[in-house]
């Protein structure tokens, strides 16, 4: 199909060079048509209609060649995004059978479950938050930073922000030395 999608593409190009060639040059179409005996007023119309009906079929032929070439195209698209789509739906079914295996490993080989007689029942202690990390903790464990909801810690060391420790105060903002009683620069 693409030898023939080439070859009907290439005879319209000479086609049309051809075509150029007698309609800029009288001289060639005169010496053309009186090759072919087409001479005179009755000649020179019946060798632009016959250029006429070359042109036509041609165009027709290379319309009919493009679209055959994209029906088929179309087709062998159509048909590997079905494979696609089926290599797609097996390796999901593999992931599937995959996360499955791993989830009953773990269930076997995970810790024995506590019976409930072991089970001591009483007054649950809430486990300590710590507000500043600096202050250890009472019970020899590792300390777990609190969460202050309106002045949230960042692991930023600026001293723009608002969690900016009182030892360095901010720089960037110079305090007013100014006499006006509403703390405004003068210009």
């Amino acid at each position: 199909m693409l030898a023939l999608k080439r070859l009907v593409t290439i005879l319209v190009m000479v086609y049309l060079l051809l075509a150029l060639l007698f309609i800029f040059s009288p001289a060639t179409r005169d010496t053309f048509a009186s090759a072919f005996n087409l001479s005179g007023d009755a000649g020179l119309a019946t060798f632009y209609n016959t250029l006429f009906i070359v042109g036509a079929a041609l165009l027709a032929l290379h319309l009919i060649t493009e679209n055959m070439d994209s029906a088929l195209l179309r087709r062998e698209t159509s048909v590997l995004n079905g494979k696609i789509n089926e290599l797609k739906a097996k390796l999901y079914d593999q992931q599937i059978d995959q996360r499955e295996r791993e989830f009953q490993q773990r269930a076997t080989t995970a810790a024995p479950v506590v019976p409930a007689a072991a089970y001591q029942p009483g007054p649950a202690a809430p486990a300590p938050v710590y507000i500043d990390s600096a202050i250890p903790p009472a019970h020899g464990g590792t300390a777990t930073p609190g969460h202050d909801v309106e002045h949230p810690t960042f692991p930023q060391s600026d001293p723009g922000l608002m969690n900016a420790p009182v030892q360095q105060p901010n720089t960037i903002i110079h305090p007013n030395t100014s006499p006006n009683p509403d703390n405004r620069t003068t210009l």
